[in-house]
């Protein structure tokens, strides 16, 4: 039994989107720590007989603190063997994972990083909506609206008055204040989404402008993960529908 430590990117919400690597390392796991936002199918690929720890973070309920979590993940792997770090999208994108792989090196124990397919990308394109596309949108910010201090990316005006695609991590419950700080820069007839469950058979999304995002905040459940992407790339949602964009023109379940 040697102690190692991997962290698996289970990608951006359905079981099947995680990678092969990702897949093979999570099914030689020893014991396997997982977040929330990782599909519950995705378990069942794993013998029966490993440990199966959930460490799960939402709306500020915390299942265990980083530092708690950290400390679990180098016991089980001196107890256990190979311990896997199950995480939901890219172990890199808002992860913690430096945090993770600086305490597990620090107790001398090899680590693997298995990247997974980041639901900033993945999510927009379940609903056909690109972060980029030529002569609309040549680049992309990818943004958390929930930092340590609870606020805001530092760099979060900078993006807005830019013309780049905006998605916005962690943003649902602050979609508000979010939707007036980028009017300021973009008006308020610029397109947006919100999906939530993005990749799974609950996905919904639903489209307006900035301008609708009280009348839509009334209508999402604050307790779903979501993701918020602005910019004029949101136009290619109609790639599925006939009408075109208004205000609040479609919510697909």
């Amino acid at each position: 039994m040697k102690a190692r430590v991997s962290l698996v990117g289970a990608g951006p919400g359905s079981s099947d989107l995680i990678t092969v690597r990702g897949l093979r390392v999570l099914q030689s796991a020893d014991v396997v720590l997982y977040d929330a936002l990782v599909d519950e199918a995705l378990l069942l690929e794993i013998p029966n007989h490993v440990p199966k720890i959930y460490v799960g973070k939402r709306c500020a309920k915390h299942s265990y603190t980083q530092d708690e979590i950290n400390t679990l993940l180098v016991e089980s792997a001196f107890t256990y063997g190979h311990a896997v770090r199950l995480k939901g999208g890219d172990p890199f994108v808002f992860g913690r994972a430096s945090e993770e792989i600086d305490y597990a090196q620090s107790f001398g124990l090899p680590v693997e990083v298995v990247p997974g397919i980041t639901s900033a990308i993945a999510v927009p394109a379940s609903q056909g909506i690109p972060v980029t596309k030529r002569g609309v949108s040549s680049s992309f910010w990818v943004l958390t609206a929930t930092t340590k201090e609870q606020s805001f990316s530092k760099d979060f005006e900078l993006a807005a008055q830019s013309s780049a695609t905006l998605v916005i991590l962690m943003g649902v419950r602050k979609l508000k204040d979010i939707a007036q700080s980028v009017m300021k820069y973009r008006g308020g007839n610029t397109p947006f989404a919100v999906i939530q469950n993005g990749t799974l058979s609950s996905e919904s999304c639903m489209v307006g402008t900035l301008s609708d995002a009280t009348y839509i905040y009334k209508e999402l459940d604050c307790n779903k993960p979501g993701i918020i992407v602005i910019g004029e790339v949101v136009a290619d949602h109609n790639f599925f529908y006939e009408d075109e964009i208004q205000r609040v023109l479609q919510s697909t379940f």
